[in-house]
């Protein structure tokens, strides 16, 4: 081989190299965009800024070392910062403000779409009008390991949310600094979108492109990683990159130059005016065809029933439209997740008991959202001579299942809400036949009956449990919010407490997590801070998040608390005990846990039998006080019924 073209591969391959090392050095980089070294500006602010942008009202945070600069920062763009107790609470918080940033009512403006004919559904661009992000801040190590199961829960539950993480350093992570861990690999199984930001100029699009997948799609949480060195001034980075003493011999020359260059790479570019606007979300959405065809099985249909899920509130249909949807097609409805309360409090359509019975006569079952897993028996519920019209925004969660025990007729990956939206205006003028839905809300009212004859029978000791939902339900203000954060006396609740109207019922979801109560009603309050917020415990799950009760004191988000207590994780004893035979670690106490609210600030009552003539007045009492701006606790005792024999528990 001539030695010239020798030559020529390794020059060519030696100056590859130095382009690639110029680059990763950022040297190239630093050639066209200054390091502003006398600038006190800091990361911090860049996050601040792009979250304002976007309409965040709240961060929640446990605060860290790490972190301050964005919890600084995002108060003094008017960005309120609630501190909470745990970092778990924190994350269900931001959860809970997710959650409820969904429109209830239609607006008169005009909105902006834009919209891209795709292969399978129609692709809306949204740039208006599609909720708010939950956002919650931690510090690194044992704050960000705190949260995975309140991230989890959100991933099940496709809530939007950003978890904003700290680090240690660039330059120190792998190298045993304080709380260095690797975090990526944590979040990456929970979260659509993970990154770790490596210089400040990378802050501002990341976090933008962060809040747009977390809403995109099938809504879920993301995870953006901060290094110290990334959020603090140039010149407290400075301090801790410089060496210590003046470096000798060639690597010590060598390694300085180095520091320096990546300190310069850290910041160059760092405050250039950058694009702060929210990107476009993608939202899929059910084609004319899959439209059509829907509306020819409907109109053929006898016995329909919708089953409608979570995933039918999400913006950026409101769900009141959803709701007129739903009357005007006149089918019968079980509501569930965070769909309860869309029909209002006493629906004709709201099919609330004997739903196995239903889907066995039924002709055709519309799968709104809702997802044939544990709850609906992995589909085995469903009557296979039924016609199944199943949407759902994730492909994986609209076929769960479907290769066992059912098979869908029409199979849509789009928005439930603005399906049936879409599905109502096409069947303008048809209805279900009527003796459809009252022959189920009689079944209903006899159901209802019974359980209701339950309530009036005397427990062993204490009060009766579903008395107490009853006459808890019957006093609810019509802005009353549920927070439903327990086993036995929750499930219990399930059935008998009525939210008044769409989003007004929070339960954590398909995760079954306990301790969201605290988190769900801090997120609730502030939202909706002229509504009443009650969350119903178990004295179990109580325990998770009692201590919030400091943060409502704090932050004066007065909610009341409902604890069943019953000195016993009931929903796990009620089939261990007759199964296995003993009754090892479900035991608890009568606990004071009414003491331990008036400790943090709030206000407890200890409710038992010999009150039980006053509870209406105490009931009263307590929403009086959450008025007036205290927390309020209900320790109420509770005995043992049978009402829930034969549940399902894990």
């Amino acid at each position: 081989m001539d030695i010239s073209v020798v030559l020529g591969c390794s020059l060519g391959a030696a100056l590859g190299a130095g382009i690639l090392a110029s680059y990763k050095l950022g040297l190239l980089y630093q050639l066209f965009h200054k390091t502003e070294r006398q600038s006190p500006r800091h990361g911090g602010e860049s996050v601040a800024e792009v979250l304002r942008a976007h309409g965040i009202k709240f961060v929640f945070t446990l605060v860290g070392g790490h972190i301050s600069p964005i919890l600084v920062a995002c108060e003094k763009l008017g960005i309120r910062i609630v501190d909470t107790r745990h970092e778990a609470t924190a994350v269900f918080a931001a959860d809970a403000v997710a959650r409820l940033s969904g429109k209830t009512e239609s607006k008169t403006e005009k909105q902006t779409h834009h919209v891209r004919r795709c292969r399978r559904s129609w692709l809306i661009l949204c740039f208006v009008d599609i909720g708010t992000v939950g956002v919650a801040a931690v510090t690194a190590g044992p704050g960000l390991t705190n949260t995975v199961t309140a991230v989890k829960n959100a991933q099940m539950a496709e809530s939007p949310l950003l978890l904003i993480g700290g680090a240690a350093a660039t330059l120190l992570q792998g190298r045993g600094a304080l709380q260095d861990i690797d975090q990526m690999s944590l979040f990456k199984p929970l979260c659509k979108f993970c990154a770790s930001v490596r210089t400040v100029r990378e802050i501002v699009p990341t976090v933008r492109k962060a809040l747009a997948v977390a809403q995109s799609g099938t809504p879920g949480p993301v995870f953006i990683e901060f290094p110290i060195d990334t959020l603090y001034p140039y010149h407290v980075v400075e301090k801790e990159f410089a060496p210590k003493n003046t470096p000798k011999g060639l690597m010590g020359k060598i390694i300085a130059w180095y520091l320096r260059n990546h300190l310069s790479n850290l910041f160059a570019g760092a405050w250039e005016t950058r694009d702060l606007s929210p990107l476009p979300v993608h939202i899929p959405h059910a084609t004319e065809d899959e439209v059509q065809r829907c509306v020819e099985l409907v109109s053929r249909a006898k016995k329909p029933v919708i089953l409608l899920g979570s995933q039918a509130t999400l913006p950026p249909t409101p769900a009141d439209d959803v709701r007129k949807a739903l009357e005007s097609l006149g089918i019968p409805c079980f509501l569930g997740g965070m769909s309860r309360g869309m029909l209002g409090k006493n629906s004709p359509l709201h099919i609330r008991q004997n739903r196995r019975d239903a889907l066995k006569d039924a002709d055709l079952v519309l799968l709104a959202g809702t997802v044939c897993d544990f709850r609906l028996s992995y589909g085995r519920v469903l009557n296979r001579r039924s016609k199944i019209i199943a949407v759902n925004r994730d492909r994986s969660q609209l076929l769960k299942n479907s290769d066992m025990f059912w098979k869908p007729t029409v199979a849509i990956q789009g928005d439930a809400g603005s399906f049936l939206v879409r599905l109502s205006k096409a069947l303008k003028g048809h209805r279900c036949p009527e003796e459809w839905p009252r022959s189920l809300k009689e079944g209903d009212a006899v159901k209802e009956k019974a359980n209701r004859s339950k309530a009036d029978e005397k427990t062993e000791r204490h009060l009766n449990p579903l008395s107490v939902l009853h006459r808890v339900d019957e006093l609810l203000a019509e802005d009353s919010i549920i927070v439903a954060d327990g086993g036995d006396f929750v499930g219990s609740a399930a059935y008998i407490m009525r939210p008044r109207g769409p989003l007004r019922w929070l339960d954590p979801g398909a995760f079954g997590t306990l301790g969201v109560g605290g988190g769900f009603a801090l997120g609730a309050k502030l939202c909706r801070p002229e509504s009443e917020v009650w969350i119903v415990y178990g004295d179990g799950s109580l325990g998770y998040s009692v201590a919030e009760f400091d943060t409502f004191t704090r932050h004066k988000t007065p909610v009341i608390a409902l604890v069943g207590n019953d000195a016993c994780w009931s929903q796990i004893s009620r089939e261990q005990v007759p199964m296995l035979g003993s009754n090892v670690a479900c035991g608890l106490a009568f606990t004071d846990y009414h003491i331990v609210a008036d400790g943090y600030g709030g206000k407890g009552y200890l409710t038992g039998r010999e009150d039980e003539s006053q509870l209406d007045d105490i009931i009263k009492k307590a929403q009086k006080e959450c008025r007036e701006g205290k927390a309020v606790l209900l320790n109420v005792l509770i005995g043992k019924t049978n009402f829930r024999e034969g549940s399902i528990s894990v």
